[in-house]
C-alpha cells in the first residue's frame, strides 16, 4: 500500500496529522475553489473550467502507477485532484473496461489511512459524498455535528433533495429520521427547516421583505432580552440566497451592526454555526469554502 510521511496541522489547542501527501490533494482541491471564488461572487456552486484529459490515458497512469511493489502515490494524487466530477467518472468507465477491475476497489487496496478516506470520498459524485460525510458525522460523535451541519447548510435546495434521496438509498433510512434522534433544540429544528422548506434558487430580491425581513431579526435577537430563535428558523430556512444576501446590507443600513455579529451574540453551539454557515454561502458560497479549507490547511 502507499505509505507517506506525517506533517502536523494544528487547530486550536489541538493538534492532527495528516499524510503529506493530503497537503498536495487537499491543496490542488483549494486552488479550484480559489480560482471559482474569483470567477463569480455569487456562484451557487463551485467549478472551474476542466482540464482537457483522455479518460484513457488517465486510466492507463493510474494502472502504471498500481504496478510493483507500493504504488505510485504522487502520481494517484496528480491525476485524480486534477480532475473534475465527469473526468473522475469517464475514468472509472475506462479504467473498468480496460482492466476489469473496479477502480474504487483498486484504490482502496493501494491507498490507506486517511488519503484513502480523502480520495474515495473524492471520487464519488456530489450528493453520494455528501450523504456519505454526513452519515459519518453522525455515527462519529457528537463532536461531529458540526460537519454535518456545515455540509447540509452550505447546499441549494437541489442539491440538498439529491443528497436526501442518495442518503436514504445508501442507508435505509430518511435523513430527517437521523436529524430527528441525533440532533435537538434550535439546531434540530433549523436542520429539518432547512431540509424541508422550498427556497427559490434565483437571484431574485424582494427588497421590501428584505427589510421587513432585519427588522425582524433584529427584534427576536438584539433588541430583546433573550432571542426567539423560531424567528431566526424560519427566515433562514426559507429564503433564498439572494434574498438573504439581502438582508445583510438591510440590517447594516438600518441599524448599524452586522448580521453577522448578532448571529454570533445571540446564538451559540451547533445552532450558530448552521445559521452562519446558511449566511456566507448565501453571499459567495466559493469564497467561504476557500476559507473552510484554509483554516485546515494554511
Amino acid at each position: 500500500s502507499c505509505r507517506a510521511g506525517l506533517a502536523d496541522y494544528k487547530l486550536g489547542k489541538e493538534e492532527f496529522q495528516f499524510p503529506k501527501f493530503i497537503h498536495q490533494f487537499i491543496g490542488t482541491v483549494l486552488l479550484r475553489i480559489e480560482r471559482a471564488s474569483k470567477q463569480s461572487k455569487a456562484m451557487s456552486t463551485l467549478s472551474v473550467p476542466p482540464v482537457l484529459t483522455s479518460p484513457r490515458d488517465d486510466a492507463i497512469q493510474l494502472y502504471r502507477a498500481f504496478k510493483g511493489l507500493g504504488c505510485d502515490t504522487a502520481a494517484v494524487v496528480n491525476i485524480l485532484s486534477h480532475r473534475d466530477v465527469t473526468q473522475r467518472s469517464l475514468i472509472q468507465h475506462e479504467y473498468k473496461t480496460m482492466y476489469s477491475e473496479d477502480l474504487l476497489k483498486r484504490l482502496k487496496s493501494e491507498l490507506s489511512g486517511k488519503l484513502e478516506t480523502a480520495v474515495l470520498l473524492w471520487m464519488l459524485d456530489l450528493a453520494e459524498r455528501d450523504a456519505t460525510v454526513i452519515k459519518q458525522a453522525f455515527l462519529s460523535g457528537v463532536t461531529n455535528l458540526f460537519a454535518a451541519t456545515e455540509v447540509i447548510c452550505s447546499r441549494t435546495p437541489s442539491q440538498i433533495q439529491l443528497i436526501k434521496q442518495n442518503y436514504h438509498s445508501k442507508f435505509g433510512v430518511l435523513l430527517e429520521q437521523d436529524i430527528a434522534v441525533l440532533t435537538s433544540g434550535d439546531h434540530k429544528e433549523l436542520l429539518l427547516a432547512y431540509l424541508s422548506t422550498h427556497r427559490h434558487e434565483g437571484p431574485e430580491v424582494d427588497r421590501e421583505m428584505a427589510l421587513k425581513d432585519a427588522k425582524t431579526l433584529f427584534k427576536a435577537g438584539e433588541k430583546k432580552l433573550g432571542t426567539d430563535e423560531k424567528k431566526f428558523v424560519r427566515i433562514f430556512s426559507e429564503r433564498s440566497r439572494a434574498q438573504l444576501a439581502a438582508i445583510s446590507p438591510a440590517y447594516h443600513d438600518m441599524y448599524g451592526g452586522s448580521l453577522k455579529k448578532a448571529v454570533k451574540s445571540e446564538t451559540s453551539g451547533e445552532f450558530e454555526h448552521g445559521l452562519l454557515t446558511i449566511l456566507k454561502c448565501s453571499q459567495n458560497p466559493a469564497k467561504y469554502f476557500a476559507k473552510v479549507f484554509s483554516f485546515f490547511y494554511p
